[in-house]
């Protein structure tokens, strides 16, 4: 199984950015965390960040026949990208949205989010492990855990 892991804006400034909110733990421990993860089932990962939509589009429509799934946090543009959304739809890869907070509890504009009408699953408010959350699941459903 090959998963590509998209992270949205300001993610990389994980550990300095609300840490109240996201906590004190780097984007180097996130990626480091999630590749050890992926590793200990057999699963290949492709991590990326990006603060630009359309880089986050293009690396999306990439993915087209080289990934069997996608794990998503898009960041602020959750609420904003109809083009994330239709970049997914677009390739019809399976696809997981994770958030590091409990996003439904915070502001009332978070509740909403357009890559949600696409993803298979959410997993909100489980910090850094909600990826390895959406990995397994993945991997459950359609990699060798099958």
């Amino acid at each position: 199984m090959k998963l590509l892991v998209i992270n949205g804006p300001n993610l990389n400034m994980l550990g300095i950015r609300e840490p109240e909110i996201y906590g004190k733990n780097t984007y180097k421990s996130l990626i480091s965390k999630i590749k050890n993860h992926a590793k200990a089932k057999g699963v290949k990962v492709k991590c990326l960040q990006s603060n630009y939509e359309g880089e986050i589009v293009t690396e999306i429509q990439k993915a087209l026949n080289k990934f069997d799934g996608i794990v998503i946090n898009p960041g602020a543009f959750t609420h904003t990208s109809v083009a994330i959304l239709d970049a997914l739809k677009a390739v019809n890869i399976p696809a997981v949205e994770v958030h590091i907070s409990d996003v439904d509890s915070r502001e009332e504009f978070r509740k909403t989010s357009y890559v949600r009408y696409y993803c298979e699953k959410t997993i909100s408010g489980k910090g850094f492990d909600g990826y390895l959350e959406a990995i397994d699941y993945l991997n459950s459903q359609y990699g060798s855990e099958k």
